[in-house]
């Protein structure tokens, strides 16, 4: 559940920077973080351990860090599509569940972030959102130890 609302309250802050690119992502994530305590979602404490703050500004930062390797990586799963096709919210969800499985500090099982990242697209994208997410990352789950020692270089 921890890593649950981190992962969403790190979607909605990588879409709101990418709404105004003005916004630094320590402010999306303030942002985020003060509208989801104050709408009282899931009993949230964020920075204790309900929701560990440090691991929301992991994604997002590290998700906008790794962009341009991650949308790279992407290109080659995306077939028949082009990163800046995508709707917002796909595109997102996709970057940071690619993150998540290759650059992350923690280790999460892939299956675990592809889960996610489904259910999030699901939740948050058009009624197609998440079959293609899942085709997406079901296909670079299956090589997602070769994209770790790729990016290791």
């Amino acid at each position: 559940m921890k890593r649950r609302v981190a992962r969403e309250l790190a979607l909605q802050s990588l879409y709101q920077i990418q709404m105004n690119a003005d916004t630094t992502p320590k402010e999306a994530v303030q942002i985020c973080i003060q509208e989801a305590q104050q709408d009282n979602e899931a009993d949230l404490e964020i920075g204790k351990e309900k929701i560990p703050s440090d691991y929301i500004y992991e994604l997002v930062e590290g998700t906008i860090h790794h962009k341009v390797q991650i949308d790279e990586a992407l290109e080659e799963y995306l077939k028949g599509w082009q990163m800046d096709r995508l709707s917002r919210i796909d595109r997102e969800v996709l970057r940071l569940a690619v993150f998540e499985m290759v650059y992350a500090s923690e280790e999460v099982p892939p299956k675990v972030v592809v889960n996610e990242a489904i259910d999030m697209a699901k939740h948050y994208g058009t009624d197609e959102s998440g079959k293609f997410v899942n085709g997406v990352l079901g296909k670079m789950i299956k090589e997602v130890d070769q994209l770790k020692s790729k990016s290791a270089n």
